[in-house]
């Protein structure tokens, strides 16, 4: 191996470790990455430019984080991971009885569990803030729809904000059934504040929560943590997590359920 194609495998086996190391540490510092890797603080620092540049990391003042996921809209991710998605709708409307109480947060995946209640001839009471929610549901007259007060977002099609938190404190239900940006050791996520505080009071005012979300949503953290783990909570996927994730909703004794 000559010096340049030594150099060029030490820098890339050095970059894949920083990225390893930031799954593990949301954010560490140039002085860590140095001690750890056994190299310069200007080395590392030659790194997380290129790493920052490449979209793999976020560079911050002294160090660098893990990139916060960029989440599509709502229009976009509807022709996503279509199959899974709808795999899910349907292990997750096998868990609504008759006369239940839904609360359902946006998003796509809950779209294709609207659609899936709608064609279910049952009674049901749904609370949403998502019009595409409430738009699927409406071809079934057996469902009464209450729609959330508050705020509009034009590129997820629904309602947030204080007026629709305020909202949600006069209602209880039986089952909140929510999506996620990302999965993490801390609980369900979104990557926007406003619908991710929705969802967080969607699970204190529901007795249960059904987090609906495909595998590619796990180890992806976004900007908001709504919940945490608990017993109460079941998370609906095509596959099982593993690792740390898988760990940390054992521990807390949250529920797996594969579609």
């Amino acid at each position: 191996m000559d010096g340049e194609t030594g150099r060029r495998s030490g820098k890339t086996g050095r970059q894949e470790q920083i990225i390893a190391d930031l799954r593990l540490y949301p954010a560490m510092r140039v002085g860590e990455l140095a001690d750890r890797l056994g190299v310069s603080a200007e080395t590392i620092r030659r790194d997380l430019a290129e790493l920052d540049e490449r979209g793999l990391i976020n560079r911050t003042y002294g160090g660098a984080m893990r990139p916060v996921v960029y989440e599509p809209g709502l229009a976009e991710r509807e022709g996503l991971m279509i199959a899974e998605r709808q795999r899910i709708a349907a292990t997750a409307a096998g868990e609504i009885a008759h006369n239940d109480i839904l609360m359902i947060g946006g998003g796509a995946t809950t779209l294709h569990f609207a659609h899936r209640i709608a064609a279910v001839q049952q009674p049901l009471t749904v609370i949403t803030h998502a019009f595409s929610i409430a738009m699927a549901l409406s071809v079934n007259p057996l469902i009464k729809i209450l729609m959330l007060p508050g705020q509009y977002d034009g590129r997820e099609g629904l309602i947030h904000g204080a007026d629709t938190i305020d909202a949600l404190q006069h209602f209880r239900a039986n089952t909140a059934v929510l999506g996620a940006s990302g999965l993490t050791v801390e609980g369900p996520n979104d990557a926007a504040v406003g619908p991710g505080l929705i969802y967080g009071a969607m699970m204190r005012r529901a007795a249960r929560t059904l987090v609906l979300a495909d595998h590619s949503k796990f180890d992806r953290p976004s900007l908001t943590v709504y919940g945490p783990w608990s017993s109460l909570v079941t998370l609906i996927s095509d596959a099982a997590p593993q690792g740390d994730l898988a760990d940390a909703i054992a521990s807390c004794g949250a529920a797996v359920s594969l579609a």
